[in-house]
């Protein structure tokens, strides 16, 4: 039996090795010499990993239909919304009602998800909040915001993993299912954080979760 198990695991292993061999993965300093073909790539429905202020996320355009659809897919994630990972801090003042919370927009980049009411649902496919009234937004402390703000539209924000499965916090234990849909990953090392707290500004009260 113990044979048996090895001989999976060792299986396992090599099955991973192979798709990463096949898989683009970007060093920071890679996507930044790379950034108009990766811009290009995610404006062309792409779904990629990467590197965040907490653990690495799964995205896509979030303007994009089909690539959020993708998204959605691989999570096995049908009826909850995604957040967003913002290109600006003026994108958010624009897109959503965040004009009596500037003292917790002033916290961003930071370890923030904010959920406020939408002003112009048309900024982004309404499979990303489901047609809510609402939206999760993020702009991490990382380097990640550079490339954003360059390719200056929202990103799909959610951790890699199948829904209510461990997250990735490496690539040696990104799940095997989901290496083979995602088209490419910018990678930094092991992160083993938790996900960003969660700041609700559509209540009447200010709620606050912690994950």
């Amino acid at each position: 039996m113990l044979v048996k198990r090895h001989r999976k695991s060792l299986i396992k292993l090599i099955y991973l090795q192979i798709i990463l061999s096949f898989m683009k993965i970007y060093s920071k300093e890679d996507a930044f010499i790379n950034k108009f073909k990766i811009s290009h790539e995610i404006k062309n429905g792409a779904v990629f990993v990467y590197p965040t202020d907490t653990v690495y996320g799964l995205g896509a355009d979030a303007t994009n239909s089909k690539a959020v659809d993708k998204v959605r897919k691989i999570k096995t994630r049908p009826n909850q919304p995604f957040s967003v990972f913002a290109p600006s801090k003026s994108w958010i003042r624009t897109n959503c009602d965040i004009t009596e919370h500037e003292n917790w927009l002033r916290k961003l980049p930071g370890k923030f998800t904010l959920i406020a009411k939408l002003i112009d649902k048309k900024c982004i496919s309404p499979i990303v909040n489901l047609d809510k009234d609402t939206l999760g937004v993020r702009i991490p402390d990382h380097w990640m915001n550079e490339l954003i703000s360059f390719i200056n539209i929202p990103i799909i924000t959610t951790s890699v993993n199948k829904t209510g499965k461990p997250y990735m916090t490496s690539k040696q234990d990104l799940n095997p299912k989901i290496k083979k849909k995602i088209d490419f990953m910018i990678y930094e090392g092991e992160k083993d954080d938790t996900p960003s707290t969660i700041v609700r500004l559509d209540k009447e009260e200010i709620e606050i979760i912690k994950r």
